[in-house]
């Protein structure tokens, strides 16, 4: 009886603050369109890219809507509606070329629940820090140290390896490479949304981050997973922020585990000594672990001019369940603002990533086995290289259009086919 005495009366007097805010909603949508012309391409298999010319393209709308009854405690719910047809049927790349094509898997609109989440935050003092208001963030000052709890339906990524500068495809770079480690086997279903816990730990330039979350029933499927001991994610960063000649810096390091019915490749090509025609992880899948890190840095180096790299790996003995079919990659890139021209609130990035697959992977494609995402029926190993530049053109305060360019080389790590040239069109709106 207390206690909600208490929360009424913490409600009501904030309530009588004329600069606290107790809804927010926020939509946003983004358009892409690709191509890539025909390439190089002697041979085919189930999951290759096709070597004929290819025209895709992705449509999403997003709304964010979220309510806080009193300070500290906020709710989010995030309809969405997903359309678009990819490449290949999403298939023939280690990073794939369009961010927001996981979403939008349907030649036909279809609208779900993107989010569904409450977030909880005590504070702890050290001085504050003011937020901006953005989806799915309440404008305020916020305590420097504070425990936040995230609990419900969200995508990992909007807490965890939240780099600046290559993180967002509806604004930045596209590639799935890019955006995310792309080693890590994040927790998601197949428009890249879990369900899960989050804890996050704030002290000074220090933050804390750990988390279970669910894996989808099946490899690359919609429905998660119930079970929050067989199949999940934990997931840990650390993060520390600094200065360098008075420009901001962060650097990151995560460490992750998930537990789910993996296909090994090394047991897919005993089963097909052993029984006879090419090796499949879906006739081995048993519950085993996939474990990895990854490190990242953000660095000013200007106001205006930003540069940023990535290290992944994952043990790479089993299938891409969620995420790329990558087992080990390098970024680096920079990002540039246009104030030199001008144009302050447009942006030139320029990244480069080197992805790698395990021995045991390559043994498997090389034996005629075939990933969700590769599968070229044969395969002559090579690094996975992907060059993308883009320039994000702001039109007026609600819309930027923007040019992208990729060069992917060896693309699935299979030097015989390629290299790949995809060319995007952007159109992005937010209010």
């Amino acid at each position: 009886m207390n206690l909600v005495v208490l929360l009424a009366f913490a409600q009501s007097s904030y309530a009588t603050d004329e600069d606290f805010q107790h809804f927010t909603a926020k939509v946003q949508s983004t358009w892409v369109w690709q191509k890539h012309p025909s390439f190089n391409a002697p041979y085919s298999g189930p999951s290759s890219l096709s070597g004929d010319n290819e025209i895709a393209h992705s449509l999403t709308g997003t709304a964010f809507l979220g309510a806080r009854p009193w300070k500290g405690t906020e709710i989010f719910i995030d309809p969405e509606v997903a359309q678009g047809t990819p490449f290949s049927g999403l298939r023939g790349f280690g990073g794939m070329t369009n961010g927001e094509a996981q979403k939008a898997g349907s030649t036909s609109a279809v609208t779900y629940w993107a989010r569904a989440f409450i977030r909880q935050t005590v504070g702890f003092g050290g001085g504050t820090i003011e937020q901006e208001a953005s989806f799915n963030q309440f404008a305020g000052n916020v305590d420097k140290r504070r425990l936040v709890f995230t609990g419900g339906v969200y995508a990992i990524t909007d807490i965890f390896d939240q780099n600046s500068f290559s993180h967002d495809p509806k604004t930045q770079f596209l590639n799935w490479a890019m955006m995310d480690y792309a080693a890590w086997d994040t927790p998601a279903d197949a428009r890249g949304y879990t369900r899960g816990i989050a804890l996050e730990y704030y002290h000074d330039d220090w933050a804390f981050r750990v988390g279970r979350n669910l894996l989808s029933v099946e490899s690359n499927g919609l429905q998660l997973n119930g079970d929050w001991s067989g199949s999940y994610s934990d997931n840990l960063e650390i993060e520390k922020a600094h200065e360098i000649f008075g420009q901001p810096g962060k650097l990151r390091a995560l460490f992750f585990r998930n537990q789910a019915n993996f296909g090994n490749f090394n047991d897919a090509i005993n089963y097909a000594a052993k029984n006879g025609g090419a090796p499949d992880v879906a006739n081995v899948r048993t519950q085993q672990s996939k474990y990895g890190y990854g490190l990242s840095l953000e660095q000013n180096i200007t106001e205006d001019f930003g540069v940023f790299a990535r290290y992944s790996w994952n043990n790479g003995q089993t299938e891409a369940y969620s995420f790329t079919e990558v087992n080990n990659s390098a970024l680096i890139g920079v990002s540039i603002k246009g104030n030199k021209w001008n144009r302050p609130d447009d942006v030139l990035g320029l990244a480069y990533a080197s992805n790698g697959i395990s021995n045991s992977n390559v043994d498997y494609l090389k034996a005629g086995g075939s990933n969700f995402f590769c599968g070229d029926g044969n395969i002559n190993y090579q690094r996975e290289g992907i060059l993308e530049m883009y320039y994000s053109l702001k039109i007026n305060k609600v819309l930027w259009a923007t040019a992208d360019f990729q060069r992917i080389n060896n693309p699935c790590y299979n030097a015989d086919r390629g290299p790949v040239n995809v060319y995007s069109v952007r159109l992005h709106f937010e209010y």
